[in-house]
């Protein structure tokens, strides 16, 4: 059963996009570690983790060698060890109020994700059950109360799952026991009116009767792998040579003039500050087009030896406006910097393959163009909660997510483009996704996908998107719902072993 619950889990995340069998991999782990000792409940919690992790984070060991996804994917599966254990903890609990499971699963389940999305090293959000729902009706519960209140969700869904299977296995083995069908076909109808009351709720902002229209340059590199740094030059061509191949298209006809241009992160390994070369490259691209490029660059400094993670945005005829800059607030340890590198260099020595260190920057990326302030966050951190509601606060309009996927697959592109569904429900906007290999697109406040570009391969695509005002409750109230929902996980914890120490 816990095998089964990591792969059905597992089928729900894009490439796969099978949504319906998340509640069913929570209701397997739930039953299979009810009444379980501690112990037991921590492997069977460990199995599931590797089950589901060591597949869905495949895409990590494609050019970096098998160490760092075994590490990854075993620390991972330690939270859901930590689920199973809990689970078991909490048996008790449910034993003596059966209709509290489903709720109880629930909060479970926020508060390991809660943990597991900060620790350690500011935590690895990826595998949320809320990631998983982009086709789902659940996901509209997103702009209630984000991806917290959608992974509650879910889980509530499971336990209802798991609950009425054990009402009636218990009721079958008591044949005499009147109306033995009537907790489970509660719980039955419950979940349908969880998923029926989902799609009730209203999504978007309100239309500002604004409009902008934006162009994605997706350049794709000479060959995927580690390597692309070696191709910087090459990389920056591409983009360069897409954008006025774009501004040709626009002058005679066949294309709509685009009020800004977004390249990839990545898009310009070459520091463009430091580098006229490079500089006069993006210079001829953004003039040529003759609006503003949102360009993805790494900068050097601020100390020697270190490295800025950038969304620079590139003016025609005047150049980069250092004043719209955002730095990349959450570099990724073991890949953009090195925590501990003594330590880790003992482990594997492919540490040293990241020769500077990244520095995290400190302010929300908002960026200011003259069409549309933009809501800016680089890779990974589109799985960060506070990353992405930070720039709407902000005054963001447009959610953008620059990223390069030139060292990963297809499918971790495409996990990646559920999060920025998942995000414009939440803040009520429109938001897009430029990758320097794909998958690139378009995504509008209700999630829908537009213009999404294939994998590895050239393309620009242009679209005109209708701007929104206003907040979603999610975005109002930010951390709340994750807070309250963590919360009753430590009461539910504290309640079983206030029961656990009642004799009989």
């Amino acid at each position: 059963m816990a095998v089964a619950a990591g792969l059905a889990l597992l089928l729900a995340f894009p490439p796969y996009g099978w949504w319906p069998l998340a509640p069913v991999g929570v209701a397997l782990l739930a039953a299979a570690t009810h009444r379980r000792r501690l112990r037991a409940g921590a492997g069977l919690g460990f199995v599931t983790g590797v089950a589901l992790f060591a597949p869905l984070l495949a895409w990590t060991n494609l050019h970096t060698g098998y160490l760092p996804w075994v590490l990854l994917s075993l620390l991972q599966a330690a939270y859901l060890a930590l689920l199973g254990v809990a689970t078991a903890w909490v048996s008790p609990l449910v034993d003596r109020f059966p209709p509290v499971w489903p709720v109880v699963t629930g909060v479970l389940w926020v508060g390991q994700e809660a943990l597991r999305d900060r620790t350690p090293f500011g935590g690895f959000p990826w595998g949320r059950l809320a990631f998983g729902q982009d086709g789902s009706p659940l996901l509209r519960l997103a702009a209630v109360g984000g991806a917290p209140l959608v992974t509650f969700a879910v889980a509530v869904t499971g336990g209802l799952l798991v609950a009425a299977g054990w009402w009636l296995v218990q009721a079958r083995r008591q044949p005499t026991a009147a109306r033995w069908w009537v907790p489970a076909a509660g719980a039955g109808a419950a979940v349908l009116v969880l998923l029926t009351g989902a799609l009730l709720v209203p999504l978007g902002g309100s239309a500002s009767g604004g409009s902008v229209t934006v162009a994605i340059v997706q350049g794709n590199v000479p060959r995927l792998g580690l390597d692309f740094n070696a191709q910087r030059q090459a990389v920056l061509d591409n983009h360069v040579d897409a954008t006025i191949e774009l501004a040709g298209q626009v002058a005679a006809g066949a294309r709509p003039q685009p009020d800004l241009v977004v390249w990839p992160e990545n898009s310009s390994d070459i520091d463009p500050l430091r580098n006229p070369a490079a500089g006069a490259r993006i210079s001829a691209a953004a003039d040529a087009v003759g609006v503003p490029i949102l360009v993805g660059a790494v900068l050097s400094g601020p100390e020697q030896g270190q490295v800025r993670n950038a969304g620079l945005l590139w003016r025609p005829g005047t150049g980069p406006d250092l004043e719209q800059l955002y730095i990349k607030r959450h570099p990724v340890p073991f890949a953009e910097y090195v925590p501990m590198r003594d330590l880790a260099r003992m482990v594997s020595k492919q540490v040293d393959r990241v020769r500077a260190d990244f520095v995290a920057g400190t302010e929300a990326g908002v960026v200011r163009t003259p069409a549309v302030v933009l809501g800016d966050v680089i890779c990974f951190e589109v799985a960060y909660d506070g990353l992405v509601r930070d720039t709407v606060t902000g005054g963001a309009q447009l959610l953008v997510v620059q990223t390069n996927n030139a060292t990963f697959d297809v499918a971790e592109a495409r996990q990646q483009l559920a999060m920025v569904r998942l995000r414009a429900v939440e803040h009520g906007r429109p938001a897009l996704m430029a990758s320097t290999v794909g998958v690139s697109g378009f995504v509008s406040p209700d999630g829908r996908v537009s213009d999404a570009t294939g994998f590895n391969t050239r393309a620009v695509v242009v679209r005109q998107l209708t701007l929104t005002e206003g907040r979603t409750l999610a975005t109002r109230i930010g951390m709340l719902p994750e807070v309250l929902l963590a919360g009753l996980a430590v009461a539910a914890l504290a309640g079983a072993a206030v029961l656990r120490r009642r004799p009989g």
